[in-house]
């Protein structure tokens, strides 16, 4: 049987509200790639009103900016993340990266441990 652990992270504030999990995630690190709130909204196939909530939502949670919009010329404008919203990008990622590590070391020891008790 085929199986490997699959995990949801969310960072939630003591009272419960969201602050990121898996799709403010990827909302952030589209927009720190292409430097646009619209064309993250694009890549992730959301529309720019829902990003725009959703990262407004995290900023009230946590009570920091997460991203700076300008408004451009002839190039347009641009939205960039604050040092706090690269930091919650940062964080979520590696703490992910390491949860992920330890359940699939946890699952592995665990399935070898039953499939040595089945044998």
């Amino acid at each position: 049987m085929e199986l490997k652990p699959n995990i949801r992270i969310w960072f939630s504030t003591p009272d419960g509200q969201n602050v990121i999990g898996g799709g403010r995630y990827r909302l952030l690190l589209a927009v720190k790639e292409l430097g646009s709130l619209t064309a993250a909204a694009e890549k992730l196939g959301i529309s720019y009103r829902k990003a725009w909530d959703d990262l407004k939502k995290a900023e009230e949670s946590i009570g920091c900016q997460l991203i700076v919009k300008s408004r451009g010329g002839s190039g347009g404008g641009k939205t960039e993340l604050t040092a706090e919203g690269i930091r919650l990008l940062n964080l979520y990622e590696e703490f992910s990266a390491r949860i992920e590590r330890c359940a699939e070391e946890t699952f592995l020891s665990l399935k070898t441990g039953i499939d040595d008790e089945n044998n």
